[in-house]
């Protein structure tokens, strides 16, 4: 697994596997099932301050996996392909009104990445009780 190797080794397999995600049936739901086995933390990195965001290369040195920087991971990995070049991506920080709960989740034009923790769902479908904070629209990474 990618992320009990040292760092050069990380970076490889990371490549590796966004190489895949190239040409995956379903490029979504695996980097949402390779960020699901990162080790966590509780809190790595703050949320509301982009510019202290780790970039792809730390976040893999780090190898330290809090909510939000599994999001993060997510995002980083679909950005670094050819495939999701044209795409849109925002990271939204929001309430979920019926537990009081913070959730990050992750906007590719209209999938949202996060909300669940084993999938990902179409933005019409989040529910009414998700209530957005701040969004940050991510810059382009090629």
């Amino acid at each position: 697994m990618i992320f009990e190797k040292k760092y050069e080794d990380r970076l490889a397999v990371w490549r590796d596997f966004r190489e895949k995600l190239e040409v995956s049936n379903d490029p979504l739901q695996d980097v949402v099932d390779l960020y699901n086995q990162a080790p966590m933390c509780s809190i790595h990195t703050d949320p509301w301050t982009p510019e202290m965001w780790p970039s792809p290369w730390e976040l893999v040195e780090e190898n330290k996996y809090c909510d939000f920087c599994r999001v993060l991971g997510m995002c980083y990995s679909l950005q670094l392909t050819d495939r999701f070049k044209g795409s849109k991506f925002e990271i939204h920080i929001g309430v979920d009104a019926e537990n009081s709960d913070y959730q990050y989740l992750l906007y590719v034009d209209e999938k949202v990445l996060n909300y669940e923790n084993d999938s990902y769902i179409n933005a019409t479908e989040l529910p009414k009780t998700f209530k957005p904070q701040t969004v940050y629209p991510m810059p382009r990474l090629l």
